[in-house]
């Protein structure tokens, strides 16, 4: 009893639960979803959220927001593009200049948040329209357009590709790299959350900032680098965009936020922090893209996945709010649990 009371309390049982459901159920409806090509579309449309999303999910740990995530991926790649096409140079450098300044955001959003003390959804809507209205408007100067030029001529532009935008053939179906790339920071997520001192300093922060900075948690640090982490993850599914399709429209990435947020809370994340882990926000992101691509491989109407995932938000609340009861508990009658619902 004990051992399944600490297993239903881990925050990412339910979105598991789920996970495997929806993805019974349109293997069912949907034939041509049953092949290994299908699978590794999926995937592939999974990891292009869930790269993100692991960062969204951190700093929701963390007891914060960032509703900037979806168009720094826009203007991450917009600045490595004309960048190097207005001014000729290599493209390595535009790709180094552009994580130079998505960190800069992300420590702008940090400092601001935790030096202002006004919440994070606010400071964080204040960069989005900055960001939206600058992609627009800065491309609309440099190229005339409200399109970035095509780079793929560009010195640097074949190793960059390679890194960021390169497939393989398994078999019959086509592996983009973003999968391999989104099973590591999945991975390094998970051990750093669970196998380091920043890990417990992300919790403790989430769950009571006052009561972490009284036991010496740098609690401005951790806050600062968590949306730093944010906005690298940002540049990274940036860059992986403008070396896939070597133009990028610079109106693209809003309403994306809202995705990173929803993979977190369906994979188990509260809402109020200090409780979560990566491992669900990778099942929440997995979750997306097996409804996105299976309502189309069912034939169905594209617009009913919006109402899905309002759905799956509601009932992933209630579901994180009953397992955090179940965790809290559970520890009344064995021992205590952690929020990833290990025992400490």
């Amino acid at each position: 009893m004990r051992h399944l009371a600490r297993l239903l309390a881990r925050p990412e049982v339910g979105a598991l639960a789920a996970a495997f459901v929806i993805f019974g159920f349109f293997l069912l409806v949907a034939p041509s979803f049953r092949s290994w090509a299908s699978f590794c579309t999926v995937l592939y449309q999974s990891s292009t959220i869930g790269i993100v999303a692991v960062g969204v999910g951190l700093l929701m740990i963390g007891g914060e927001f960032d509703l900037s995530a979806g168009v720094i991926t826009i203007s991450a790649g917009l600045v490595n593009s004309m960048f190097c096409w207005y001014f000729g140079v290599n493209l390595w450098a535009g790709a180094l200049l552009s994580l130079l300044f998505c960190l800069l955001v992300g420590f702008l959003n940090g400092w601001l948040v935790t030096r202002t003390g006004i919440p994070s959804f606010l400071i964080t809507l204040g960069t989005f329209f900055v960001l939206q209205g600058a992609n627009l408007g800065v491309t609309k100067l440099v190229t005339g357009s409200v399109s970035s030029r095509d780079i793929s001529a560009i010195d640097g532009y074949g190793s960059l590709q390679r890194i960021f935008a390169s497939s393989s053939t398994l078999g019959s179906a086509t592996v983009w790299i973003t999968v391999l790339w989104w099973v590591l920071f999945v991975g390094l997520a998970a051990w750093t959350s669970r196998r380091t001192r920043i890990g417990n300093w992300i919790y403790a922060v989430g769950g009571s900032a006052a009561s972490a900075r009284a036991v010496g948690v740098p609690v401005t640090r951790t806050k600062i680098g968590l949306f730093m982490t944010v906005s690298f993850l940002g540049w990274f599914v940036g860059m992986h965009s403008l070396y896939r399709f070597n133009t990028l429209q610079a109106g693209n990435g809003v309403g994306n936020e809202f995705l990173y947020i929803i993979a977190a809370v369906v994979g188990g994340t509260l809402l109020t922090g200090g409780f979560g882990n990566a491992l669900g926000s990778a099942i929440g992101a997995f979750i997306f893209g097996t409804t996105s691509l299976g309502i189309v491989y069912a034939g169905w109407d594209p617009n009913w996945f919006k109402a899905f995932l309002g759905v799956m938000l509601l009932l992933a609340v209630l579901v994180n709010t009953y397992v955090k009861r179940l965790a809290t508990s559970s520890a009344g009658f064995s021992r205590s649990v952690s929020p990833e619902g290990e025992p400490t």
